[in-house]
């Protein structure tokens, strides 16, 4: 393809890392340590994330393996297509892009509960109306959109700036959380308080840690925007694979550091935090003084910004992709200015997020928690792609045959089965990772429109070859 058609190779290995890692850890390591302790335990929390790490670290082996064979935009789309056509990379890219988007208006909606918990005065007023249970304020919905414009912005202004904002950012909520974590691990030294019981009384420890499991594939999601990227590296593929274990390894680490500084913090004294609206920075604080605050502000925030830089990257580069190939349409998938950035392509993120600040936090949430299930499909075809060019040496798109691995054949046929199982945990009845009411029906809704879409693509497709379609992808 002509310069005029593709990605710039810009990034760098510095800051495909950062986009990693700040994807993947977000809000939730700073906010849900406490609830997690509720329902797991500081023993099952931690064994569960290590679980949780070691399952996704085998998702990822697939992960590095395909992007050294397809160095492509578009991740698993492209991996979709080359292993099994144009309908299953409509698939895979309609389930991140849910994935991806669904992410990008949480972490946006988080910036605006830090203003609530810090600046309470400043954007608690100008009640609009309640959904779900959640007061809507407008200065709210004002901070939250101008953040969500401000970051199409910024990844209209080409992945470069993107990235190095993203190192940056990554670099502070890393400092942020080791003299949090050090000064707690002082503390306990110095004063040996008492810790969170290792699991719930009323829950067996089996239970408790599947839990935590169960919340994997949210938890890590971000690791995975690496071979969206695999287009604009300027480096080796070859060194994928690295960084995206060790995004995988310092995300499990600082889940694991954030949920033992909480533990240390909150003591005895658990009952009464439950009223607080962001407890484990509440129970730090009251160590640390003003100083925790400040830094858990400063974490959360850096958390927050790079999991909207890094989907925001994500999630136009899945568009592009389908719109570059007409599985989408076609404005989608052009590039745009000097920078050659999928300008359109960030702008349908921006339009599609800007509705979600009017429906509150508690609403968004049944609309996040099906991500996972967008994010694991991905997962599954990444890793039926990794097994197929192990096994066959050979799929659609790669320049050259390579010899068959037995090796990651079986990991990544292990990825395939925790693809399975972590999809499966969604649905089953009774499981601890089962989608509510709300968040099936928006499920529900999103395969509909899926549908409808590619019934009307196909129509227009139905006299284009599939090897011109997946030319485009595989390029």
């Amino acid at each position: 393809m002509s310069e005029s058609t593709t990605l710039r190779k810009t990034m760098k290995p510095s800051w495909v890392f950062a986009m990693a890692l700040g994807a993947a850890i977000g809000w939730g390591a700073y906010i849900l340590p406490f609830d997690w302790m509720q329902k797991a335990g500081l023993a099952g929390t931690l064994i569960g994330f290590v679980i949780g790490g070691l399952m996704i670290a085998v998702i990822g082996l697939s992960y590095g393996f395909t992007i050294r064979a397809l160095p492509l935009t578009g991740g698993g789309v492209a991996f979709a297509m080359a292993a099994l056509g144009r309908t299953h990379a409509f698939i895979a890219g309609w389930a991140l892009t849910l994935g991806y988007s669904c992410v990008v208006a949480l972490n946006a909606s988080a910036v605006t509960l830090i203003f609530r918990v810090t600046f309470p005065e400043l954007v608690m007023q100008g009640a609009l109306y309640d959904v779900a249970g959640w007061t809507i304020y407008l200065p709210e919905v004002v901070i939250c959109s101008l953040f969500i414009i401000g970051f199409a912005w910024l990844n209209s202004k080409g992945a470069a700036l993107s990235g190095q904002f993203q190192f940056f950012a990554v670099v502070l909520m890393i400092l942020a959380v080791v003299v949090i974590v050090a000064s707690m691990v002082i503390y306990y030294v110095v004063e040996r308080p008492e810790l969170a019981p290792a699991f719930p009384t009323d829950v067996p420890p089996v239970a408790a840690v599947a839990t935590i499991i169960a919340f994997a594939p949210w938890a890590y999601v971000g690791f995975d925007s690496i071979p969206q990227l695999a287009g604009e590296f300027n480096f080796s593929p070859k060194k994928a694979l690295g960084l995206l274990l060790w995004g995988i390894t310092v995300a499990t680490l600082i889940y694991l550091a954030m949920m033992l500084a909480t533990s240390i913090a909150v003591g005895a004294n658990h009952s009464d935090l439950e009223g607080e609206a962001w407890p484990p920075a509440a129970a730090i604080s009251e160590v640390m003084g003003p100083a925790g605050l400040v830094l858990m502000v400063v974490a959360v925030s850096a958390g927050v910004l790079t999991g909207l830089n890094g989907f925001y990257t994500a999630a136009s580069r899945v568009l592009f992709t389908l719109g570059r190939a007409n599985l989408v349409p076609r404005r989608l998938g052009e590039l745009k200015g000097k920078e050659h950035t999928p300008r359109n392509a960030i702008l349908l993120v921006c339009a599609v997020c800007l509705v979600t600040p009017w429906f509150g936090r508690a609403a968004l949430t049944w609309v996040v928690d099906m991500s996972s299930a967008g994010i694991t499909v991905a997962y599954f075809y990444t890793c039926f792609c990794a097994w197929k060019i192990a096994r066959t040496g050979q799929v659609s798109g790669m320049t050259q045959p390579i010899a068959p691995n037995k090796f990651y054949e079986y990991f990544a046929l292990a990825g395939c089965v925790l693809s399975i199982g972590f999809l499966a945990l969604l649905f089953i009845p009774g499981s601890p990772g089962m989608l509510g009411t709300a968040p099936l029906i928006a499920l529900v809704v999103w395969i509909a429109l899926g549908l409808v879409s590619w019934t009307i693509k196909s129509r227009q497709l139905k006299d284009v070859p599939p090897e011109k379609t997946a030319s485009l992808i595989l390029e």
